[in-house]
């Protein structure tokens, strides 16, 4: 049995030789070598330890990262990897004793405190402090069971099995480590992930939200707990003052600068390094609370409104730092402190403590499946959820550190609970990968595209947009997509806007009822659309929303509005955009790979628009009687895409001032395919060649240069062409165009219109049929 005063506890103590003065700078490698001593020699200065500890960090991790990803590994447990391979237990000690000492320990974790710091800092800039008054009744639930249960039996374990006071106090602090579930730690593996913009990832992070709160909450009351009275008032007095202070003067302020910033300007310098000195400020509110010392950044961050300008110019220019630079850091350090890789747990505490967390993981995981079960959800997702809310991560190995340094525990209990942080960290992201794809809820079981509408059936469409730009091209391409009392259409108009200085995704439905607030060209596009319902009026519905995420998780929210509204058809916008004189004004690469992404796992039709500034820029001739005609023409050659296009064109001819020309690239020749797939072409052809208003020609072409010079000809006499993507389908109408292809996402004949060479006026509609499981 060991007690508190024995090594089985606490630290041994240990004689530290400190040679004076201190040796920070060497004079360098090279002259180090040149005057014949060694690297050992050079290795005895501080600051070139600490630059090499630093350099062997980021090469192992990323080594490590590069190994392991492929395995569901996130980066921070290949940091921590990286770390124990610096340390006792595997470089052995005369190595360590060499390389990684005590000071460059010390040295490097300097660097990870202040990433530490840095990352709860951000985590309050991100978060909105009003969603914890919004979150949903199963948010709530999840969030309280997730603490509640495992921290009334951790109590109860504890009281019963601690043979003394001292030992019960000491243990309870390091229990909230295995209980806890805190909202930074979630959220960097949502995002790891990939899932933080899904449906399970929001519910997850909003009772993440939830649990946090519940955490500090918990983790105060255990630390004054330990305080005798005096100093336990006295830092209680300093979390209040230094809260209202926040939140009654420093918010206030920061609102107000708001104000006086120009709407789309950015934080000025002399802003942002006030930003910086308030957030070291915050730091030093250690000293008077040492408990709390990083509570002061997490609370600054907290007042510090999410989103432009101010947090999202924060984020921009320094969370990358702090994550990438400093915080790899931290992790490295906490695997370099574990002195044994292997050994025996023996004494009592740390049974104790290994048992607790072992029963304290699995009441959370049981009590966290009962919400999501009562509201419904699959087994598995509730399970996802639950595994979800037992992350672990920075939070919980940097109190793991302060109690390491601060020598309540000892060298071997630390290795335990460093373990454990290990295991969890790269068995919780396997897991959610292996039970939760994101994509499969969007797969085609259920016919959604527009070959299967029935006659007379509403159309519904979600269209995207991304700047007011898109705005007039997509309502003019829906005017002459004809809405009709007959044809009714149902237009879901999704404005998609970058996530900037917020870790929490928005999706927020419009009420027509309601006066709009955000930004003023938000609002322009939203009368845009209101004029096309009422121009439409009885044959047109519009809805409006906005989606407010990373652009890496934008198709999350494309696919889930579409898979909501049962659409028939996504409409999305190019990510090139050109002047009046055919040069490129804008190339966004982020919507390019979001197109790519939607055309991947959309759970209906889609379309690509390329507008080059044709007619279809310009409204429509209201008297239906006019000679002026609409000039569309839909290329045929064959296979699901085209016929899905072809559906969309001959919807089109049956608007009376539009002029549709049918083109079917037939290749010269006896051509092998697939039988029920030509058979099914020759059955939309024969519609359309016995549609009088509809005009029909054949083309005969030898193979893909000459379709690509026919097109050339053809593309100055229309206004809008539509052509199926074809991706994967073989012909000889388009052989050899793949080779020169530039955006090989929008098919052979796509990116063939889509290229510099076709700088016609006449705008390309790409579309893809619903990819059926």
């Amino acid at each position: 049995m060991s007690s508190p005063t024995q090594p089985g506890f606490f630290y041994e103590q240990r004689k530290t030789c400190i040679v004076i003065p201190s040796k920070i700078q060497s004079p360098g490698l090279w002259k180090g070598l040149a005057g014949g001593s060694g690297i050992e020699d050079w290795l005895d200065f501080a600051f070139p330890r600490v630059e090499f500890v630093i350099a062997l960090v980021f090469i192992i991790s990323q080594a490590c990262h590069y190994t392991f990803k492929h395995l569901g590994f996130p980066l921070f447990t290949s940091q921590l990897i990286a770390g124990l391979i610096l340390s006792p237990a595997v470089i052995g000690e005369t190595a360590s004793g060499k390389l990684i000492t005590s000071e460059a320990i010390n040295g490097i974790g300097v660097f990870g405190a202040f990433g530490y710091a840095g990352l709860l800092f951000f985590s309050g800039v991100k978060m909105d402090p009003a969603m914890v008054i919004t979150v949903s009744r199963r948010a709530v639930y999840i969030g309280l069971l997730a603490i509640v249960p495992p921290a009334v039996f951790s109590v109860t374990i504890l009281q019963v099995f601690c043979l003394s006071e001292e030992e019960r106090v000491k243990a309870l602090g390091i229990s909230i480590g295995y209980v806890a579930s805190t909202y930074p730690v979630i959220t960097c593996m949502l995002s790891e992930l990939k899932i933080i913009n899904s449906e399970l990832g929001r519910i997850a992070q909003t009772s993440a939200i939830v649990s946090d709160v519940l955490c500090v909450l918990l983790f105060m009351i255990i630390s004054l707990f330990r305080e005798n009275v005096d100093n336990a008032l006295q830092q209680l007095a300093i979390i209040i003052i230094y809260t209202s202070f926040v939140f009654l003067v420093i918010r206030p302020a920061i609102k107000h600068l708001i104000k006086r910033i120009p709407k789309g300007k950015t934080l000025d310098n002399f802003y942002l390094g006030l930003f910086i000195f308030m957030f070291l400020a915050s730091i030093v509110m250690a000293k008077w609370a040492p408990r709390f010392r990083y509570l002061g950044p997490y609370v600054l961050g907290l007042a510090i409104p999410d989103g432009p300008p101010v947090g999202s110019t924060l984020v921009e220019k320094l969370e990358t730092m702090i994550n990438h630079i400093f915080l790899p850091m931290l992790f490295a350090t906490a695997g370099m402190r574990v002195e044994k890789l292997f050994f025996i747990i023996r004494n009592h505490i740390s049974i104790i403590t290994l048992s607790n967390a072992a029963i304290a993981i699995i009441v959370k995981l049981g009590a966290c499946l009962l919400p999501p079960l009562y509201f419904n959800m699959p087994l598995k997702d509730a399970f996802t959820i639950a595994i979800i809310m037992c992350s672990k991560g920075a939070v919980e190995l940097a109190g793991f550190i302060y109690a390491n340094d601060k020598r309540v525990i000892d060298a071997e209990f630390y290795a335990m609970l460093f373990y454990f942080v290990l295991f969890m960290s790269s068995i919780v992201p396997m897991l959610v990968k292996i039970l939760y794809d994101p994509s499969k809820k969007y797969a085609g079981y259920n016919k959604r595209n527009l070959m299967a509408l029935k006659l007379h059936s509403p159309l519904s469409i979600v269209t995207c947009i991304h700047v007011p730009d898109d705005v007039c091209a997509v309502i003019n391409l829906l005017d002459v997509a004809w809405p009709s009392k007959d044809n009714p259409m149902s237009v879901n108009v999704l404005h998609l806007m970058k996530l900037r200085g917020q870790s929490t995704p928005i999706f927020i439905s419009h009420d027509k009822t309601k006066s709009l607030r955000g930004p003023s060209h938000y609002e322009n596009i939203i009368a845009y659309f209101d004029k096309f319902e009422g121009n439409n009026w009885g044959a047109a519905s519009v809805n409006a929303f906005t989606a407010v995420s990373s652009p890496d998780f934008m198709q999350e929210d494309v696919c889930t509005l579409a898979l909501d509204k049962t659409a028939s058809l996504i409409i999305l916008p190019f990510h090139r955009r050109w002047y009046i004189d055919g040069s490129v004004e804008s190339d966004d690469k982020y919507i390019r790979t979001l197109n790519s992404r939607v055309l991947e796992m959309s759970p209906c039709s889609v379309g690509i628009m390329i507008d080059r500034g044709s007619n279809i820029n310009m409204p429509l001739h209201d008297d239906p009687l006019s000679e002026l005609e609409y000039k569309v023409a839909a290329i045929f050659i064959g296979g699901p895409d085209d016929r899905e296009a072809l559906t969309f064109a001959k919807r089109m001819a049956l608007n009376t001032r539009v002029s549709l020309t049918v083109i079917h690239l037939v290749a010269a020749g006896n051509e092998e395919g697939d039988k029920w797939g030509k058979m099914l072409d020759t059955v939309i052809l024969r519609d359309v060649k016995d549609n009088g208003y509809i005009h029909y020609k054949e083309k005969v072409v030898s193979g893909g240069p000459e379709s690509a010079t026919m097109l050339h000809a053809l593309v100055h006499e229309f206004s809008l062409m539509i052509v199926g993507r074809r991706v994967d389908l073989e012909s000889r109408q388009t052989s050899g165009l793949k080779e020169w292809s530039e955006f090989p996402e929008l098919g052979a004949l796509g990116d063939l219109l889509a290229s510099a060479d076709y700088c016609s006026r006449c705008s390309i509609l790409i579309v893809q049929q619903q990819q059926t499981t």
